[in-house]
């Protein structure tokens, strides 16, 4: 509990402090307002690096990839001009929804999760600097890259979890052909659990015992996932500390 606790306290911690800097210099609202518009520049180049990041983890890791969706506001249209397998628009800000791991789930892993590595190199660190000194601009790129995980735990570290939990299970089920419970794999948790509910033989569940054990997998994949996140942010802080210096309050208080 006491590792779970420090992972839930480092970055509600850092989110206090970079408050607390804006609030207690001159104009506290103006310095937050700033912050708020500075997410807005950041989460439109965000969207398709992201989105772009999730094709080049797929490709980098021995998979393929034959289609990536991106909304024209966030570049799809320019994007389809220069890469093949981009197409402008889609239900979502962005999808890859057309790419093959190849038979390997660490290659699935590694293209749900090559995106964040711009959490863990940068966003962290950002978010750290903004902990230490008033830097408005800074928080809000900070808070769009560093928190992603966050805002990600019901879409793409969901998916993350939900492999490791239907690799895990079907290991545990002694292997044999196909993953159990590979239907629970997602990328949008709203969406799967509409369908769980209300129609589970989409999912290619039938019988109170087979929808029961998808709904639990589900829900446990979907615990890890929050984990998942706070680990992410973990490895982001770990990083950080190679290269953001701590504040001289806080080198006077580790020497105490």
């Amino acid at each position: 509990m006491g590792l779970l606790k420090l992972l839930i306290q480092e970055p509600l911690t850092d989110l206090e402090k970079c408050l607390n800097h804006l609030a207690d210099g001159a104009r506290p609202q103006r310095a937050l307002l700033v912050s708020v518009v500075a997410m807005i520049p950041t989460w439109f180049l965000y969207v398709p690096i992201h989105e772009l990041m999730h094709a080049g983890g797929c490709m980098v890791t021995g998979g393929t990839v034959t289609k990536l969706e991106i909304s024209p506001q966030y570049g799809g249209t320019l994007l389809a001009e220069w890469i093949p397998w981009v197409v402008s628009g889609s239900d979502y800000a962005g999808r890859l929804s057309g790419f093959d791991p190849a038979g390997s789930d660490w290659t699935y892993l590694a293209t749900v999760f090559a995106p964040f590595l711009l959490t863990v190199l940068f966003g962290v660190a950002i978010i750290k600097m903004c902990a230490k000194q008033r830097r408005p601009i800074l928080m809000g790129i900070g808070i769009v890259i560093g928190l992603a995980p966050y805002y990600n735990v019901i879409g793409d570290y969901y998916e993350m979890a939900s492999i490791m939990v239907t690799a895990a299970v079907t290991s545990l089920a002694g292997g044999g052909e196909g993953i159990a419970f590979q239907t629970i794999r997602s990328d949008d948790v709203f969406k799967l659990f509409g369908t769980l509910f209300t129609a589970p033989s989409e999912l290619g569940l039938s019988g109170a015992g087979a929808v029961s054990a998808g709904i639990a997998l589900a829900l446990l994949s979907q615990l890890l996932a929050v984990v998942l996140a706070f680990i992410t942010y973990a490895m982001g802080s770990a990083f950080a500390g190679l290269y953001v210096k701590p504040a001289a309050n806080e080198v006077v208080n580790h020497q105490k």
